[in-house]
């Protein structure tokens, strides 16, 4: 196992002030210029789950799922069931012959799991004796079984049959779990991490589990957990902030995302670029929004979007500094390799790496349209951006110089169709 905590000495120099940028209306590299709100919902809108190219579902306290399609706004389902709110949705896919079916699993705090057809609305499996409710859920593709996560772990068949489960754990639970090899699950229950091992059997009726590991790094609460690489994961927690012998104000990271070379760490109302290979903060924002930072997702051609608890949706750019800066704290978090530890690499881990080409995130556009926090985003690629929102809202965000010319393609068809030209 390999860990590594980001630290160092706070940059006083060219990366910020710490002070919250304001852009402006004028954001040229902001292709966001229209929007579409999709009301449905009554209370805090927390889950949005892809469930093709053009579909999606949306769920939260209200109990309600929905579904929608990104390109036309239209509300193609509405799934009722859950008495309370929803506390975890995923989608999960098979193949059956040469077609794919895609169906939703959600959890919520009525103690319930549910598997949901999104073509007809209907509630096809449900468990409603669980012993607590789950708050993470994660499909195994390749073992086609999946797992929620609670006060314990339980692994599940398609058919809604539990298979095997873990003992009673903390009454902090299972809050995030992650994918691993040889047929292992990472799973963060309060401060530490457990790795389990599932023994699947060909009827899979006799499969167990069983702890394997227990890493117990984190000094408090792991508030996020991510896969990096199919040899490596991320982790975070909620601690306070060390620079040098001294200490900061408690911050907690959020959220955590990869693209396999870089992680974007979403640390209080700052954001914290981390590259993988040289184990260092190339790039950071302490002051990105005005209040914590809920979700974040790395794009191409490094540009990255962040939401938060202020309402706002923000568009990044990694740029080149005018001037060297020294290299700054990203919080507590731990990176992990899944296999034989190295030892030469956990003590080169206790230094301070010294970052001569340290970055900025340059901010490029700000998505103003919620009046409550942004819980999280969708991205849908040329068909849009989707974020939802303590508003009880779900907003399409869409290119506008597209859109534009697909309307008037569209007429310049209806009126060719009907000898206007």
């Amino acid at each position: 196992m390999l860990r590594w905590i980001l630290g160092g000495r706070e940059s006083q120099s060219a990366v910020e002030k710490n002070t919250v940028l304001f852009i402006g209306e004028e954001q040229p590299k902001n292709s966001y210029t229209e929007l579409q709100v999709l009301k449905g919902h009554f209370d805090i809108v927390r889950f949005l789950v892809q469930i093709d190219d053009f579909r999606f579902a949306s769920a939260g306290d209200d109990g309600l799922v929905l579904v929608w399609n990104v390109q036309t706004g239209e509300r193609l389902q509405e799934l009722r069931g859950h008495s309370q709110q929803v506390t975890a949705m995923t989608a999960y896919s098979w193949s059956s012959g040469s077609a794919t079916h895609t169906a939703l699993i959600t959890a919520s705090s009525d103690r319930t799991l549910s598997l949901w057809d999104p073509e007809t609305g209907n509630r096809v499996q449900t468990v409603s004796d669980l012993q607590s409710s789950a708050k993470c859920l994660l499909v195994l593709d390749r073992l086609d079984l999946w797992i929620s996560g609670g006060n314990e772990l339980c692994v599940w068949n398609r058919d809604f049959h539990l298979l095997c489960k873990t003992d009673h754990h903390s009454d902090a639970g299972i809050t995030a779990m992650v994918e691993l090899p040889k047929n292992c699950v990472a799973a963060a229950v309060d401060k530490d991490i457990v790795i389990y091992r599932l023994c699947v059997t060909s009827s899979k009726m006799d499969t167990s589990i069983a702890e394997i590991r227990r890493l117990t790094d984190h000094h408090d609460s792991i508030r996020a957990l991510i896969t990096v690489s199919d040899q490596m994961f991320a982790s975070g927690s909620h601690t306070e902030i060390k620079l040098g012998s001294q200490k900061q104000s408690e911050m907690s990271v959020q959220h955590l995302a990869s693209d396999g070379e870089c992680i974007v760490a979403a640390v209080g109302s700052g954001l914290y670029l981390y590259n993988v290979s040289s184990r260092s903060v190339v790039a950071y924002r302490k002051a990105a929004h005005d209040s914590s930072v809920l979700h974040t997702m790395l794009l191409p051609d490094g540009q990255l979007m962040s939401c938060s608890a202020d309402g706002s949706v923000r568009m990044w750019e990694l740029q080149d500094l005018p001037l060297p800066a020294e290299p700054a704290s990203a919080g507590f978090f731990g990176m992990w390799t899944f296999g034989r530890a190295s030892k030469h690499a956990s003590q080169q881990a206790k230094k301070v790496p010294e970052v001569p080409g340290l970055r900025t995130l340059e901010l490029t556009g700000d998505l103003i349209g919620h009046s409550g926090a942004v819980q999280m985003f969708v991205n849908f690629g040329d068909a849009g951006l989707v974020t939802c929102s303590a508003d009880h809202l779900v907003i399409v965000w869409k290119n506008g110089e597209r859109e534009s010319r697909a309307r008037s393609l569209a007429l310049f068809h209806k009126l060719e169709q009907n000898q206007g030209l």
